[in-house]
C-alpha cells in the first residue's frame, strides 16, 4: 500500500446524512433520502402571480393547471414522483426507479397506466418513462435558473400521499451536498429550497410561481441531523438535456476527467506535505485520460477548474458538470508545496 493510500485509508470523512425523496418497501420513500411545453388550458394567469407573488388564493390556480402533469410513480419496493416530458413519456430520478422495467403511473384524475422506463442515467440520477396512456398535458420547463429568494412551489407524492403541495422559496442554487459524493455523483450543482420535501417527493416537480417546471426534485437532509427545510432538486437545463439524450440514444454523454479522487483532510495534507488545506486530492489518474494529458498526478490537489475554485469533491464534480466535452480549460493543482497551472481538454464519457 501507497504511503498516499496509507494516509487516505486512515482517514475518516464526515458525510451529511441524505434521504432521497422516493419511498421504499412498506415505508413511502422520503425526499431525505434523494426521491428514489405545457398545453395551456385557456385559464389566465392572476396579475399578482404574473408579478411572482401568490394571489388572494395563493398558488391554487397553478397547482390545478400544473397538477395533472405530475404523475406517481410505483414499482413493487415504493413509490416515487414524475413529471411529464412529452404526451407519453414521464421524467423522473433514476433512483425511483432502480433497475425495474415496468413501473405503474397514477394520475390526478385517479386513472392508472403502465409505464416502461426506457433509460437511466446514474450520474444525473434521471431516467425516462414511456406511458401506455398518450395525450398527457406536459408542462412549461423554464431553462434558465430561478433566482434566490423566488417562490417554490413543490408537487409530488410524499409517503404515497398523490399530488401533495408544498411551497417556500428558492434558497440557493449550484449546491453541492457535502459528503455526497462518496454516495454518488448526482448530487453536485442543484437547485436549494426551503419547500417541504418527504419521501416521494423525488422526481416530482419544482415549480415557480407561474407554475413553471424549474427543476426534479431529488433529496432532502432530514430533520435528525438539525437541518430545517432542506431540499435539493437538479435544475430543469439538466433535466431536459439529459431526457433528451436518454430519449435519442438510450445513453447520456458526460465530461469526463479520468481522475479519482477523495477530499483532503488534515491528516492527508500534513502526510504529502500539502501547501494548501482544501481541494480535491487525486489518488489516481486514468492511463490516455484528459488528466493524465494534462499531466496531473497521484498526489496533486486540484484547487480550480475552469475558472471555478475546487474546496471538495463535490466542488470538482460540479465545476466538471458545467463543461463540455472537448473545451480547453485551466486547471490548477497544488503538487507539495508549489502551485501548477496546466490545460486540460475535457473528455467525454457516457452512462
Amino acid at each position: 500500500m501507497t504511503a498516499l493510500r496509507r494516509l487516505i485509508a486512515s482517514g475518516v470523512v464526515a458525510m451529511v446524512a441524505l434521504i432521497p425523496a422516493c419511498g421504499t418497501g412498506n415505508q413511502q420513500d422520503s425526499a431525505g433520502n434523494r426521491e428514489g411545453n405545457a398545453e395551456s388550458n385557456g385559464e389566465t394567469t392572476a396579475p399578482a402571480q404574473a408579478s411572482g407573488m401568490p394571489g388572494a388564493a395563493g398558488f391554487a390556480d397553478v397547482v390545478e393547471r400544473v397538477s395533472p402533469s405530475v404523475v406517481t410513480v410505483r414499482i413493487d419496493s415504493g413509490v416515487g414522483s414524475g413529471v411529464v416530458l412529452r404526451p407519453d413519456v414521464i421524467v423522473t430520478n433514476a433512483h425511483v426507479v432502480g433497475t425495474a422495467r415496468d413501473v405503474v403511473l397514477e394520475f390526478a384524475d385517479g386513472e392508472q397506466a403502465n409505464g416502461v422506463v426506457l433509460a437511466s442515467d446514474v450520474v444525473t440520477d434521471l431516467a425516462v418513462v414511456r406511458s401506455s396512456r398518450s395525450g398527457l398535458p406536459v408542462p412549461e420547463y423554464r431553462s434558465e435558473l430561478p433566482r434566490p429568494g423566488d417562490w417554490a412551489i413543490a408537487i409530488g407524492s410524499p409517503l404515497g400521499f398523490q399530488n401533495s403541495v408544498t411551497a417556500g422559496v428558492i434558497s440557493g442554487l449550484h449546491r453541492d451536498i457535502p459528503g455526497a459524493a462518496a454516495q454518488t455523483s448526482s448530487l453536485v450543482d442543484l437547485i436549494q429550497t426551503d419547500a417541504p420535501i418527504s419521501p416521494g417527493n423525488s422526481g416530482g416537480a419544482l415549480l415557480d410561481a407561474e407554475g413553471r417546471v424549474v427543476g426534479i426534485n431529488e433529496a432532502y437532509i432530514p430533520p435528525n441531523v438539525g437541518a430545517v427545510s432542506l431540499g435539493f432538486a437538479i435544475p430543469s437545463a439538466t433535466a431536459l438535456d439529459v431526457a433528451e439524450q436518454l430519449l435519442n440514444t438510450g445513453r447520456a454523454a458526460h465530461p469526463y476527467l479520468g481522475v479519482s479522487i477523495t477530499q483532503l483532510t488534515p491528516a492527508v495534507r500534513r502526510g504529502l506535505g500539502v501547501a494548501v488545506d482544501q481541494g480535491a486530492l487525486v489518488t489516481g489518474v486514468d492511463r490516455g485520460s484528459p488528466a493524465a494529458t494534462a499531466g496531473v498526478r497521484p498526489g496533486d490537489v486540484i484547487t480550480e477548474l475552469g475558472g471555478n475554485p475546487v474546496r471538495s469533491v463535490e466542488d470538482l464534480l460540479s465545476a466538471l458538470r458545467r463543461t463540455r466535452p472537448g473545451a480547453q480549460v485551466p486547471m490548477s493543482v497544488h503538487r507539495g508545496q508549489a502551485q501548477q497551472q496546466l490545460t486540460v481538454t475535457i473528455g467525454e464519457r457516457a452512462s
